[in-house]
């Protein structure tokens, strides 16, 4: 038995007992005459304590020698410590050792080991076998677990069944790129990694499972923006012989349960908003609503003054920053300067400061006078001390920048307060959407979701305007979750392929298996999937998902521990009938052939 007790459990109540326990050495204190180790395990730390009164020579030898990490086994008596610790559950005892047997040892580890460390994240990413040994990380991953525990209870006692589902499967054009794997016994033939279990969980439902779900990985080959993962999880869930009304009750049940039995927190209400509200009041399908600075659009009191950069544009929008009117010069330009980065690439800002005393001062007098502002200030919902900020030009664009502004406020205000929860519904979102670069439409969810029935005839002729049945749950201005009811007919399948681009053949040689499936009573259903790592950020007060990742990936898509990914040798690609042709670099001086 390596040990009786966990280092996180002795107590006061267990003084005078012998134990055994087991560990890491995490900190050592050495006086000579006495010695202190700190023993660390998953549940906590526990001080030992070598005292050359009551420990053998080679005893104190032995302790001495202890580095930072060795793994040791000991065995000894619970005392009560004499300079008290109440900043952790054992700080009332030491163990005094009477046995010390070192199980390994360690090098000296490339970054402290302490809550607070001097590691960056690179090196971090590199010793991750080492990063999780430390509390932050530790106590994400055990949160990570008990966030997917209480899925599983609910889910399980609304009667969903988890069923897995392929990860190796058949590469579809429905999203992302896919990871691809090559097969050795199909030569010339290829599986691809899942984006989704889409197709799959609609065949249970054909299959008659009626209600779904499936905590599981899922891989997109795309270029990562920050805080992006190619392989992340969802909860997924399908349900048969519903509406849409029914999948979004379910799930803000889902979503009540874990506010309360993760954060205590009780919701009282669930708002919906449509997608064209979302982008008119936030410009973004995503909304933060958590706190105020609704857009007001200002064309009609903000054009033909004079004024160019607005009279010539397609929108003039604008916010009210509550109690910023107290803002300095040099805090607007540093504004303007952030609108201007080419992430956001607006050409710039025009304020109005409405000051405590009713006055309104602003960079465009010239054009405007205090009667104007005024109307500003109305429409925007401003007050006397708050900032008034206006942009101008192409309505969506605008209201992209504009979005991108509210919520850098909002977190430099600190309005976005981690404690705070305000869930929402957007639904009514559009079926389709014009791509430039490819010259028609796109699916914007993808080609399986249902329009609503009573703009079904619109796709004949205003594709544009078809809304689908399909609903996004939003969490303090993250997408945590999005779904739709599906098509469940093979009439209605195929014309949504024909609105797509495919033709009959591309659509039987890549769909032509869900195809065959809805001819033999395939039920109404829907379903939906949340985004499981973001989830458990938001729940864990975080903004980063990548501490809730045992073994995260950077930004390029690389695991910096194992090296990974990382070339094939000549035996393996000959197996796998693959021919690679490696590109070198060229130097700066080349061609550039």
């Amino acid at each position: 038995m390596y040990r009786s007790h966990t280092c996180g459990e002795l107590n006061a109540a267990s003084i005078g007992q012998e134990v055994k326990l087991s560990g890491w050495v995490q900190k050592i204190r050495d006086k000579g005459f006495m010695v202190w180790v700190d023993l660390r395990d998953r549940y906590g730390i526990t001080q030992l304590i070598f005292d050359e009164e009551r420990s053998s020579k080679e005893l104190m030898e032995k302790a001495q020698k202890l580095g930072r990490e060795f793994v040791i086994q000991v065995s000894g008596k619970v005392i009560e410590r004499e300079s008290k610790n109440t900043n952790i559950p054992t700080g009332e005892i030491e163990v005094l050792v009477d046995e010390v047997n070192i199980l390994n040892t360690s090098l000296t580890p490339p970054f402290t080991i302490e809550n607070e460390t001097d590691g960056g994240e690179d090196l971090r990413m590199k010793y991750r076998y080492l990063d999780i040994r430390r509390n932050p990380v530790k106590n994400k991953l055990k949160f990570r677990h008990k966030v997917g525990m209480e899925v599983r209870n609910y889910l399980s006692n609304q009667d969903f069944v988890e069923v897995e589902t392929p990860y190796l499967i058949k590469s579809t054009p429905e999203g992302a790129r896919d990871f691809v794997v090559p097969s050795r016994m199909n030569e010339g033939q290829f599986y691809a990694l899942p984006q989704s279990p889409q197709t799959f969980k609609q065949l249970l439902m054909v299959g008659g499972m009626d209600k779904y779900f499936q905590i599981v990985k899922c891989f997109r080959d795309e270029d990562l923006r920050a805080d992006r993962q190619p392989e992340f999880t969802q909860i997924d869930c399908e349900m048969a012989f519903v509406e849409q009304e029914d999948i979004l009750n379910i799930f803000e049940g889902l979503t009540r349960h874990l506010l309360k039995e993760i954060n205590g927190v009780d919701v009282a209400e669930f708002p919906r908003m449509t997608y064209s509200e979302a982008m008119k009041k936030y410009g973004n399908d995503k909304p933060d609503i958590r706190f105020g600075m609704e857009f007001a659009e200002l064309n009609d009191l903000a054009k033909n003054k004079g004024f160019n950069v607005f009279d010539q544009q397609e929108l003039v929008v604008g916010i009210a920053v509550p109690g910023a009117a107290s803002f300095t010069r040099k805090e607007i330009d540093k504004l303007i300067s952030w609108v201007k980065r080419p992430q956001v690439g607006a050409n710039g800002l025009v304020w109005a400061k409405y000051n405590e005393d009713g006055t309104l001062k602003s960079s465009v007098d010239k054009f405007y006078s205090e009667e104007d502002l005024k109307t500003w200030a109305e429409a925007t919902s401003a007050k006397p001390g708050d900032l008034i900020l206006l942009m101008a030009g192409d309505a969506n664009k605008t209201r992209t920048q504009l979005s991108a502004l509210r919520m850098h406020l909002g977190n430099e205000l600190g309005l976005r307060k981690a404690d705070e929860f305000a869930p929402l519904w957007v639904i009514d979102f559009p079926l389709l959407e014009w791509d430039e670069e490819t010259n028609r439409f796109h699916a914007m969810h993808h080609p399986f979701t249902s329009p609503k029935k009573e703009d079904f005839a619109l796709l004949e002729t205003k594709p544009g305007e078809v809304r689908a049945n399909a609903y996004d749950l939003v969490l303090n201005g993250n997408e945590i979750g999005g779904g739709s009811i599906r098509i469940h007919d093979k009439e209605t399948q195929e014309k949504m392929f024909d609105y797509l681009g495919f033709t009959p053949e591309e659509a039987k040689a890549q769909f032509g298996f869900l195809m065959d499936a809805f001819q033999y009573g395939a039920p109404p259903h829907g379903g939906i999937a949340f985004g499981f790592d973001r989830l458990v950020a938001i729940l864990g007060g975080q903004e980063s998902i990548r501490d809730f990742i045992a073994f995260p990936k950077n930004n390029n898509g690389r695991d910096v521990m194992i090296d990974a990914p990382a070339k094939l040798d000549e035996a393996q690609l000959k197996e796998l009938h693959l021919q690679v042709n490696y590109l070198e670099e060229t130097s700066k001086n080349s061609q550039g052939k």
